[in-house]
């Protein structure tokens, strides 16, 4: 006889990153030390808790990927969560990157972290994790692994700024068709919506460049997926290629999600995407080239991140 186990509990927490709180969610494994810890970042105008399956548990990365012997802390972005009031305007992509960092090494100093972190990453939150993967400190007490990110390109398709982008203006536009998520998906997602903070504007027209010189400077295994109903990007064969073209060669590879919308942790292919980007995190963990083969480590203090010129 089997019997399948409690869900793994999500629980919440305030990270201190440099003196600036960061609210956060954190699902970690009932039973022995992580393999990894998985810095799970929002998109724009959203929450941590996109990746806590806000309609239907299935949809949940924090328990399955915790049910598979990972923590996941899926964090509030600067200038969302307990710190918008510290930054009601927010912070630059490489700002955010720095904090994010900070926030991390203060959950690590007191937590396992397996044999390191590995980044899961969503639209404007992948941003961040570019950033963060071509500007981590070299520590082998905290190694970064790899990168899986969704949800964003190089550039932005024509007129993907005319659409409104949250969904009290209809936003479910740039969603991708309704029947991709659950019933009750846009209902429960209200709860997600923040405000969006003024300054992550402030850089969208240089973002095809950024794109292009963050990706030259990655030195881990990246992936990225986007939806097939994905209404952002140009995202023509040309401007495919060039996506993984940007990185050293070989480092980086892109997938389809098929019958995805944009907010892919939040439909019916979330659970197939996140077993996916758990394989793709066990293959990172394990490489040949990895330097954190050392076993379960707790970190210290990080150096600052380089900020992007």
């Amino acid at each position: 006889m089997t019997t399948t186990p409690l869900r793994t509990r999500t629980r919440s927490l305030v990270l201190d990153a440099d003196g600036i709180p960061i609210s956060a969610l954190v699902a970690e494994p009932e039973h022995g030390e992580p393999k990894a810890v998985i810095l799970a970042i929002h998109g724009r105008g959203m929450r941590a808790a996109y990746f806590d399956g806000p309609a239907h548990p299935d949809t949940s990365l924090l328990t399955l990927a915790a049910d598979l012997g990972y923590t996941v802390l899926a964090v509030d972005r600067p200038g969302h969560g307990a710190s918008a009031h510290r930054l009601p305007h927010g912070h630059l992509i490489a700002d955010q990157a720095t904090t994010l960092h900070a926030a991390l090494t203060d959950y690590a100093r007191a937590h396992p972290v397996g044999v390191g972190v590995q980044l899961l990453a969503h639209s404007f939150g992948g941003k961040i994790a570019l950033h963060l993967a071509a500007h981590w400190p070299h520590d082998p007490r905290l190694p970064l692994l790899g990168a899986d990110i969704n949800g964003l390109a190089q550039h932005y398709a024509p007129g993907a700024w005319d659409r409104p982008d949250d969904l009290a203006g209809g936003g479910r536009l740039n969603w991708g068709p309704l029947g991709l998520y659950p019933p009750g998906t846009f209902h429960a997602a209200r709860a997600l919506l923040t405000p969006v903070p003024a300054l992550e504007a402030r850089e969208l027209a240089t973002w095809p460049a950024r794109y292009a010189a963050l990706a030259a400077r990655v030195r881990v295994p990246v992936r990225l997926t986007l939806a097939e109903h994905e209404h952002w990007w140009r995202l023509d064969t040309a401007h495919r290629t060039a996506l993984t073209a940007a990185f050293a060669p070989g480092l980086a590879h892109l997938v389809t999600a098929h019958g995805a919308g944009h907010n892919l942790s939040l439909g019916h292919a979330a659970r197939p995407y996140h077993l996916r980007a758990l394989a793709f995190t066990d293959d990172c963990r394990t490489r040949p080239t990895t330097t954190a083969t050392a076993g379960p480590a707790t970190a210290t203090a990080q150096p600052a991140l380089a900020a992007a010129h």
